[in-house]
This record gives structure tokens, sequence and C-alpha cells, in this order.
């Protein structure tokens, strides 16, 4: 069964509105746990954040699965420590590195509608990814530049270079899980078909 093609079996929209409610709270939840356990290998830290946003929006289309991490960054702003490296608060985002925060929003829009609009071809999946991908980076770098007082090299060099390997891996291990648990939830009548808008 493709897990593109609505379910032939009736589903109320309020039903279904609860069944997406219970998959952003539980992604949110998700990125709160995966979060926080980064990797320091400079001034920024390896995420599973990115990882877990291109599932969401795999899962609940670029509207919800936007929502979805942005229900975890607000949770992060109250200052609980579900940032990289368990920190947390409005100091986070208002720092060198709080640009790519907010870039993973751009990033999970533009991946998610890339992915809503692929109809299960995965090279249009990915390319969505990677350049959804690429705008953090470049509003992340941008806003280190201007607060780090440094060149737009070094930046790149600190908290682009060497995250490019692992960021290509997070992609394409998200293009592999990203469909087939989409379509277990389908075929279990938890999520519409991404063929509908959300």
């Amino acid at each position: 069964m493709n897990s593109n093609t609505p379910s032939s079996k009736p589903v109320s929209r309020s039903n279904l509105s609860i069944h997406q409610m219970a998959v952003i709270a539980f992604m949110s939840a998700l990125m709160c746990i995966l979060g926080p356990m980064s990797i320091p290998i400079g001034a920024v830290p390896i995420s599973f954040t990115n990882f877990v946003i291109y599932l969401a929006v795999y899962l609940l289309g670029p509207k919800l699965g936007t929502i979805s991490y942005c229900i975890y960054l607000l949770i992060g702003l109250t200052g609980l420590p579900v940032f990289s490296a368990y920190s947390g608060g409005l100091a986070k985002l208002a720092g060198p590195t709080g640009g790519y925060l907010v870039g993973f929003i751009f990033m999970a829009i533009i991946s998610g509608i890339f992915i809503q609009k692929s109809h299960g071809k995965v090279w249009i999946s990915v390319l969505g990814m990677v350049i959804g991908t690429l705008i953090a980076y470049l509003f992340g770098t941008i806003w280190f530049v201007i607060e780090a007082d440094c060149t737009f090299w070094y930046a790149l060099t600190v908290c682009v270079f060497p995250f490019l390997i692992g960021d290509a891996v997070k992609i394409l291990l998200s293009a592999k899980i990203g469909p087939l648990l989409r379509g277990i939830l389908s075929k279990a009548h938890l999520l519409e078909s991404l063929d509908r808008k959300d």
C-alpha cells in the first residue's frame, strides 16, 4: 500500500486532529529528549535536533512539523535545559549560536514543503532538506558573525564545515526512515496523506 495514498477507511476530522496533536506533542518531546544530547566539537555542538525536525516534517508536513519545533523552541526559552549541552533560556537564543535555533524554523518549512510535494520521489525530499539546511546555516552563520564579531569565513570554519558530513548522514537517514514511519502511521489511520494540505 502506498503511504501517500489516502486510506479508504473513514476517519473523522475531530479524531484525526487529536491524532495529529498527539504526534506533534510526541515529536516535540523527542526533540526535548535528543536535543540536549549534543556532541561538543567547537563553538556549535553536533545536535540531533535537526534529525528529529526532518522526521517531524515527514510525519506532519511543513505546517504542523514546524509547529512541533516551535513548541520545542518555546519550551527551551522558558529555561528548561532542552537545547544542546542541556542549556536553555533566552540567553541561549540571544547568544552567538541562537541564529541556528531560529534558522531551524526555515529549515522545517522548506524541507516540509519539498517533502510534501515530492510524491514519494526521494531525491526531491533530499533536495528540500539540503536547501532548508543550507538556509538555516546561512541565517545562523550571519547571526554568529554579528554576535561574535568575527569574519564570515571564520564562522563557516567553526559553525558549518565540521557538521556537513554529519548532517548529510542525518538527511539520508531521514529520507530512509521518514517514509517508513509515515507509512506505518498512515496504515494505522493516525495521519492524513501528505497529498493533502495541513
